[in-house]
């Protein structure tokens, strides 16, 4: 009797291979993934902007929000940080630095926050059908980016308003936030694998973005305060630019207002953490596909 049981899964097993059958979640060749991930474009793309559309249709203001939340969260640190603790002293054109900082900086937090819970909030879906699961982390990067076009629309007005002129550099604002958005994916992928298997992660990741945020520059010039004001050594700043959070928000500081010029190192810095997170990130993801919605 055990020996029939022994050899009865085993046998199902050859019996499936020699008729070309396979596990329906079994995770497919990277390559293959990446196919499959492309021809579920519609749906990712209608999945993120009905995100959009419900997520404020239960409110008053609707779509406003989109615009009003970071303002109102760009008011209180101006009054905080701005005017309370001086922050805007020795820093031309505050408001423009402060709110490139904020809009900048809230577009990856947000879309990497929704990629920690984009398995972990979807299992009834993950387990109903069959798809590539990067699909989610992509559709929430899709649907922060759709936010960002408005608040970038509303960033560029203040801009104009606060006295800086329209150049030929606003040109590279498109590649910046391309850039910026091939790194939030590639970080949302990662964070989504780990959400799906840490499920305290959801509870450390806003103490975690409040001390990258802290640390990103948003409401300081980093050279300023870590080096002539707090007396720290120059790598100690030169890390800090090269933090991802901080190169983006520098190079759209950079094309945005006149007088700003941070180091030419964080272009580069863009373009390698936009490529390294995007490359690691999928493959990190990919590699646990078939074990996604178990448990």
């Amino acid at each position: 009797m055990s020996q029939v049981e022994e050899t009865a899964p085993q046998s199902l097993a050859e019996l499936a291979r020699k008729h070309g059958l396979r596990p329906a979640i079994a995770r497919p060749r990277f390559p293959v993934y990446l196919r499959q991930l492309w021809q579920r474009r519609h749906f990712v793309l209608t999945y993120a902007t009905s995100r959009n559309v419900s997520k404020y249709s239960g409110s008053a203001l609707g779509q406003l929000w989109q615009v009003i939340t970071p303002l109102l969260n760009a008011a209180i640190y101006y009054v905080m940080f701005g005017l309370i603790l001086g922050g805007s002293r020795n820093i031309e054109n505050y408001t423009a630095f402060l709110l490139t900082g904020m809009f900048v900086f809230t577009y990856t937090q947000r879309t990497v926050s929704a990629g920690a819970r984009s398995i972990s909030g979807n299992l009834s879906l993950i387990r109903a059908l069959h798809f590539p699961r990067a699909s989610l982390p992509l559709a929430y990067t899709i649907q922060e980016l759709q936010q960002l076009v408005i608040s970038m629309g509303v960033l560029l007005i203040i801009v104009l308003i606060t006295g800086e002129p329209v150049t030929w550099f606003w040109l590279m604002i498109p590649v910046v936030l391309v850039l910026q958005t091939l790194f939030n994916i590639g970080a949302g992928l990662v964070l989504a694998r780990v959400g799906a298997q840490l499920r305290d992660l959801n509870q450390l990741l806003p103490f975690i973005m409040r001390t990258w945020l802290y640390a990103s520059g948003v409401f300081f010039a980093i050279h300023d305060k870590v080096v002539n004001t707090a007396g720290l050594p120059d790598w100690v700043a030169t890390a800090m630019y090269l933090n991802p959070a901080a190169s983006y928000i520098e190079w759209m500081r950079d094309i945005l207002i006149g007088n700003h010029n941070p180091p030419q190192a964080v272009w580069l810095s863009c373009l390698v953490w936009a490529v390294v997170a995007l490359v690691a990130g999928f493959w990190y993801f990919w590699h646990a596909e078939d074990r996604y919605g178990r448990g």
